[in-house]
């Protein structure tokens, strides 16, 4: 994203809550975030310090944010895939 562009923020990080270490993984300090825009939300799980997960979440936020400006989904199926296939009509004979 070019340097003079401006990021609407729309994503934004709403919590981040210390629970407990998720079954069957290592003993650590974990912690639940949750980013959310609107009806949609995006919630996460981490370990490590209330910091590091603060600025992870950031980070996805951040991400977020700007892929929503793109033009393109990175989701969205690619426009040029398939421009070597040729579609014949029904109606038409092969020659």
């Amino acid at each position: 994203m070019p340097e003079n562009e401006t990021i609407i923020v729309k994503y934004q990080v709403l919590s981040i809550d210390k629970i407990d270490t998720p079954e069957g993984l290592p003993e650590d300090d974990w912690y639940c975030y949750i980013i959310g825009y609107g009806k949609s939300k995006v919630e996460g799980k981490k370990p490590g310090t209330l910091n590091d997960v603060t600025r992870h979440a950031e980070t996805v936020a951040k991400d977020l944010n700007e892929r929503s400006q793109s033009k393109k989904s990175v989701y969205a199926p690619r426009q040029n895939q398939n421009k070597n296939n040729k579609v014949v009509p029904e109606n038409t004979a092969l020659k």
